[in-house]
């Protein structure tokens, strides 16, 4: 089962985290002074707004969230074969969860993260990933 994450940079968490929870009619399931995202069932996405990155309030990455580790492989094998470039981040911090991931970008120049979480880092945390390849 994969997910579509979208990550919106926004310029006030507060104001952000009250207009999405209006609209999908939840509460974020995580939410820090500087991040917040929704997992919802319906649309089945990964939503998240915070306020890091780069590009202007109001740009976003995309992504595709993959349930199991061995799902993720095969993505990554799947992006080799069909001939795009990749750029691998592994073992690491990202919305104050464990990931690892892989970066494509379109003919554009917009990101596409593909990745798994392995859960949330510890207390204390930072954000994480601060650079995108």
């Amino acid at each position: 089962m994969k997910r579509l994450h979208i990550g919106m940079r926004v310029d006030d968490i507060g104001v952000a985290v009250d207009f999405y929870s209006k609209l999908f009619g939840v509460s974020p399931s995580l939410h820090r002074d500087d991040y917040a995202k929704w997992m919802l069932d319906d649309p089945f996405v990964n939503f998240s707004v915070d306020l890091h990155g780069d590009g202007p309030v109001g740009s976003a990455h995309y992504g595709i969230q993959f349930e199991t580790d061995d799902d993720f492989v095969q993505a990554r094998a799947d992006i080799d074969e069909a001939g795009l470039e990749r750029a691998d981040q592994d073992d690491l911090v990202c919305g104050y969860q464990l990931q690892d991931k892989s970066w494509v970008s379109d003919p554009h120049g917009v990101a596409w993260e593909m990745f798994h979480t392995h859960g949330l880092a510890g207390d204390g945390e930072a954000y994480g990933c601060e650079d995108m390849p």
